[in-house]
């Protein structure tokens, strides 16, 4: 046992010097970690031959290392796989002895500090499971002999070789690819990406080595370039970015000081800074300000892109290796063959003799019917002719017709940007493009990448247009149908967040790209124009429909002045609509479609010349609730005693659906005294819409959502409104994670609970400790807060800008209880994991300079 001790010990204190090198390694640099990794791997090989020796076998067996560990290289915190490999005929299972022994090798192992997963298996069980199961195949593919009999290991390995079928193999490793792809979404930008399992991660290389050592075409990168599968460029840029994934991978597990291939949140920081990543000073310029993760993490998914750019080329040419085509290619031009449904370049130099047919390639892809990708020779042409799209491709008249004539198709829009920039052709071609690839968006509202971001937002642009998808947004879809020049709204959809990251203000910066681009594209200057506004307005539309009140008529002719026509608001309205839209899966919400909407035709009215007057608009209302309210046989003027406490502002906050709801719910408890709540399936998308008609009291917003916020309800839009007879006339949108099938019982739930906790007296319940998500531990947002007074200086507005989490809106509202602030209105916008809200209030504590300090610093303590 004292010599095991000594061995751990030994192994230990080695393992222990190498990992302390590599930490220290020279920050970024990729240079020696193979060598390191091998290290690793020599350092585990050496421990098992002590203990094989150890073990005393005698007879003919041999100890192999498989998976990740035949190759070689041992990750700090990765398994050492090993396979104990037996003679036919000494099978552990008819020897108690030989079983004993072996246990206690691996037992041994364990004890010496290895952390080992082990097989023990004879030559014929190995061909036999690897027959069976394409995992334990692919294990011994990258077998090596440790220690013990070299005969035996060589039979196997000459045996397990001329097993395999390589066309079977391949299809089962590129169907597997695929389906791990999927899982991660078949994006090598996801916000936590696996750097082993992940597209675009180590696995995708190691399938490549795979499939070409099954085949017989070479185990490393070096054989497949001799062997015409890969050029020597190819396998350059293959190392280059290979040595990056390991150098991150190998951080991972220092950081973690466990087995951690992903990227979390949680250490993305700690990694970038492992790279020499810092943030800036507070003396250099703030306004482009980039997080040393996001510098990290465009590092990542540049290298990523480049593998999964070289993991399709490759495993085309092996394909196209084992499967020789029986399929003549057909000439679409003199420069290029449709191939088996694929875009073929009609020689390898095409690219190279003629630079013009780069951006044909992707005009006939959209064009031609019947293709469905491009081919391996196609993809190599591309990634082999990067450096021909310089400055002088940029500005011949020919590609930037060529690029004008993509944007215009009718169809393949998508696609074909998709696939330019999966080829790096569109990064190349628009040099401002090429800037935000692979830039990642720690604001806890994007969960894209900027160039993600911005084809999703083209791709959702471009649905609107196609019929099969008029029943995802109908109102959308109709705007579309009579437009004219669908390719206005792609070209601002690809300049629309196309300066993010340098510092400044992105719109106004985009404005200015777009429109040196329109002047170089020979763009007619109207549509140049409204290009222009899009870019320079495109966040305008979605403030002012979240953070002002769209009773308002003066903010509605102010936006409506600022449109100019009706063009101009479509065009805005659409775009807002497919930019919320390719931010989050979470953003979007159907309350912020009916207030995008809602401020779309109170727009289109006033551009119609009719200046919004506010006593019609009433009359109209109050008409529509009657229509509707006759359909509920009320007595004659049952409405008249609740509609004579409320003004103005109360029918211009309020359509007459949601009138008529309110007074058939109200209007035969006027007068008694009651509180009445009532909760229905919400008319506007998922949730309930709650009414609370009670006497006002300096808490009862903040008792309201105290309620809320124990009962895990999300609220979305609160109305406030106060009648001249004392009491509170307030509705919420909420939502909640219940399943829609149980919301009869969420309703009456509510009605009463609710009731209750209105009815209680004494001091507010404290705000429950929501729990925060991994992002925004990760990636805080300082709160901000703002009081000014509204444009006619009689309310005040309060902005609140912070990380979301449960609870926020009551700890909002304790504070503003406590000053005796009255709520008119609550705009809630919650963005992804961030919120931004935007209150309307009053109250005489305001009026005072101190006071108004003293309730933005409680605020700011309570939001932090």
């Amino acid at each position: 046992m004292t010599d095991l001790q000594a061995l751990r010990t030994h192994y230990r204190a080695e393992k222990a010097a190498l990992l302390q090198s590599l930490a220290s390694g020279g920050s970024s640099s990729t240079r020696g970690v193979r060598a390191a990794l091998g290290k690793l791997s020599a350092l585990a090989d050496a421990t098992l031959k002590t203990l094989w020796q150890r073990a005393g076998f005698e007879r003919p067996f041999a100890l192999a290392a498989v998976g990740g560990f035949g190759r070689g290289e041992l990750f700090p915190y990765s398994d050492v796989d090993v396979l104990v490999l037996l003679p036919d005929d000494q099978s552990p299972d008819n020897d108690p002895q030989l079983k004993a022994r072996i246990e206690g090798f691996i037992g041994s192992c364990w004890d010496a500090g290895l952390e080992i997963g082990s097989s023990v298996r004879t030559v014929s069980e190995c061909l036999n499971e690897a027959a069976r199961d394409v995992t334990i195949q692919t294990s011994l593919i990258e077998s090596r002999l440790i220690t013990g009999n070299t005969e035996l290991f060589a039979g196997f390995e000459k045996q397990f070789f001329s097993a395999i079928d390589p066309k079977a193999f391949f299809v089962a490793k590129t169907l597997e690819l695929r389906q791990r792809h999927t899982k991660f979404d078949n994006t090598p930008y996801s916000l936590e990406p696996n750097c082993k399992e992940s597209p675009g991660g180590l696995r995708d290389l190691q399938v490549i080595l795979w499939v070409a050592k099954a085949a017989g075409y070479g185990g490393n990168w070096d054989a497949l370039a001799r062997g015409g599968l890969a050029t020597t460029f190819e396998v350059k840029q293959i190392k280059h970015n290979e040595a990056l994934l390991r150098l991150i991978r190998v951080r991972l597990h220092l950081i973690a000081q466990r087995r951690e291939d992903r990227l979390v949140f949680d250490l993305q920081s700690a990694v970038a800074k492992s790279f020499g990543y810092e943030a800036p000073s507070p003396s250099t310029d703030s306004r482009a300000f980039v997080r040393p993760s996001e510098a990290l993490m465009r590092r990542y998914y540049w290298a990523a892109k480049a593998v999964t750019q070289l993991n399709q080329i490759l495993l085309l040419n092996i394909e196209e290796r084992l499967n020789p085509s029986t399929h003549e290619p057909r000439p679409i031009n003199a420069r290029f063959y449709d191939k088996a449904g694929m875009v073929e370049v009609a020689s390898d130099d095409l690219y190279e003799r003629e630079p013009h047919a780069i951006l044909e390639t992707f005009l006939l892809y959209q064009t031609t019917v019947g293709l469905k990708g491009l081919s391996a020779r196609t993809l190599r042409a591309l990634y082999n002719a990067r450096d021909l799209m310089d400055a002088g491709f940029r500005r011949d008249p020919i590609n930037r017709e060529t690029f004008k004539q993509i944007l215009m198709q009718r169809d393949g829009i998508t696609h074909a940007m998709r696939l330019m920039n999966e080829t790096s052709v569109l990064g190349r071609y628009l040099w401002v493009f090429r800037r935000i690839v692979g830039q990642m968006q720690h604001d806890l509202f994007h969960v894209y990448t900027v160039d993600q971001h911005i084809l999703m937002v083209l791709r959702n642009v471009r649905r609107f247009f196609i019929v099969e998808h008029a029943h995802e947004y109908p109102f959308c879809s109709q705007l579309a149908s009579g437009w004219d020049k669908p390719w206005i709204l792609y070209v601002a959809a690809l300049f629309h967040d196309i300066a993010k990251g340098r510092g400044g203000d992105h719109s106004e910066l985009g404005s200015s790209e777009v429109r040196r681009f329109c002047k170089q594209h020979a763009i007619d200057r109207s549509d140049a124009s409204l290009i222009e506004f899009i870019v320079h307005e495109h966040l305008t539309m979605s403030r002012i429909a979240q953070k002002s009140d769209l009773s308002d008529p003066d903010i509605i002719q102010a936006f409506a002045k600022r449109v100019g026509n009706e063009r101009n608001l479509t065009a805005l309205y659409l775009l807002t609509v497919a930019d919320i839209r390719g931010t989050s899966p979470k953003v979007w919400n159907a309350w912020k479609g009916k207030l995008l909407e809602d401020l779309y035709r109170l727009t289109l009215r006033s551009l119609g010349g009719r200046a919004p007057d506010p006593d019609a608009e009433v009359e109209a209302r109050k008409r529509e609730a009657l229509v509707m309210l006759a359909l509920h046989a009320l007595p004659f003027e049952a409405h008249k005693p609740l509609w004579d406490t409320l003004d103005v502002g109360y029918f211009m906050r309020h359509d007459a659906a949601d009138i008529a709801w309110h007074t058939r719910q109200l209007s035969r408890h006027m007068g008694s005294g009651k509180s009445i709540v009532r909760a229905r399936q919400s008319p506007v998308g998922e949730g309930l819409q709650v009414l609370v008609y009670t006497p006002d009291q300096r808490d009862l917003f903040a008792r309201i959502c105290g309620y809320f916020d124990q009962g895990g309800f999300s609220i979305l839009d609160a109305r406030v409104h106060t009648a001249n007879n004392g009491y509170a006339l307030d509705t919420f949108q909420v939502t909640t994670s219940v399943l829609p099938e149980h919301y009869r019982e969420l309703t009456s739930m509510v009605e009463s609970e609710l009731a209750r906790a209105i009815a209680q007296t004494g001091p507010l319940p404290p705000p429950s400790r929501g729990r925060v998500s991994r992002r925004v531990k990760s990636f805080p947002i300082t709160p901000r807060v703002t009081l000014r007074p509204d444009e006619k200086a009689q309310r005040w507005l309060l902005n609140i800008s912070a990380s979301d989490r449960v609870g926020l809106l009551y700890c909002v509202a304790r504070v503003l209880a406590k000053h005796n602030i009255n709520l008119q209105l609550a705009k809630i916008a919650t963005l992804g994991e961030r919120v931004d809200d935007t209150f309307l209030i009053q109250g005489a504590e305001l009026q005072h300079n101190r006071a108004q300090i003293e309730i933005e610093t409680e605020l700011l303590e309570a939001l932090a």
